[in-house]
């Protein structure tokens, strides 16, 4: 599909949209083995993470966010081959995902940053730009958000130093909405971005809640909502318009986590030109 105006570097994809053609993940996690084994939570797959920057490039998507438990392994060696087959396919690797740990509870949350600040070598190793980190998966208590924001600080402070964004989500119990999120970005003082996510608060009041966060965002998983009658083109409209009207001007990584559409890429696609549709309107009013 062909866009009227220059929509290249605005959209990116998950390697969670293609969790199913991929099939296993690697379950790292801070109290776990340092080189865990597949396994096939999605099947057996029908295509290898490294194969994933030539497929976005074949779809002119040239971003690409990747789970830490889909990286088949951490050595040096492979995580080069996948850096250079992002470049030779002229894809960003935009973010790595880290997938566990939780730097608000007061009996792990020492070792998962320590945990997680280990993963910054293999960020700054695959070229990405960003980092992403669970805030915390404890109740918003001022001790649980407070403990979070101490250990999210020295985060922040060696990715930087290697030259990678760390950001966070709005995402699990410690940031249930804007009050608390907002107060952890404030504490941090522009040392932790925001990552954005559609689908996260998926309640009443969802569209006034992004609407108090989307002006912060450096980033943005715009996932699609989807039932037996397809995609709920109409609620994905209005959060793509509410964050271009809080001034959010970061790329769209779709995130599509449906099976209606059998092949995974029809429903990234789908997504795409349905946030395009909007961004053309929104540029031309």
């Amino acid at each position: 599909m062909s866009f009227a105006i220059d929509l290249a570097d605005r959209f990116a994809v998950s390697t969670w949209s293609l969790h199913r053609a991929l099939g296993g993940i690697y379950p790292y996690r801070p109290d776990g083995v340092e080189t865990p084994t597949r396994q096939p939570a999605y099947g057996e797959g029908i295509v290898e993470l490294i194969d994933l920057p030539r497929q976005c490039a074949e779809h002119d998507i040239f971003r690409l966010e990747i789970c830490s438990f889909h990286l088949p392994s951490r050595l040096s060696s492979y995580v080069a081959d996948l850096r250079s087959a992002a470049e030779e396919a002229d894809v960003k690797v935009q973010t790595l995902l880290i997938e566990d740990g939780d730097l608000s509870d007061p009996e792990t949350a020492r070792r998962d940053a320590k945990w997680m600040a280990g993963w910054i070598d293999t960020a700054v190793a695959l070229g990405a730009e960003n980092m992403r980190v669970i805030a915390g998966k404890a109740q918003p208590s001022d001790a649980a958000l407070h403990r979070a924001e101490i250990h999210l600080r020295q985060l922040a402070e060696e990715a930087a130093d290697a030259g990678v964004r760390l950001v966070i989500e709005n995402w699990f119990d410690l940031l249930p909405g804007p009050a608390e999120l907002n107060r952890v970005l404030d504490a941090l003082n522009g040392k932790v971005g925001l990552n954005g996510d559609f689908g996260n608060w998926e309640r009443a009041g969802k569209y006034e809640d992004l609407a108090k966060i989307m002006g912060r965002a450096e980033l943005c998983h715009a996932k699609g909502r989807y039932s037996a009658a397809g995609l709920d083109a109409e609620d994905y409209a209005r959060c793509v318009e509410l964050s271009d009207a809080a001034g959010y001007r970061g790329p769209f990584t779709l995130i599509y986590d449906s099976q209606y559409h059998e092949d995974e890429w029809t429903g990234i696609l789908e997504e795409r030109d349905c946030i395009a549709g909007v961004l053309q309107k929104v540029t031309a009013a």
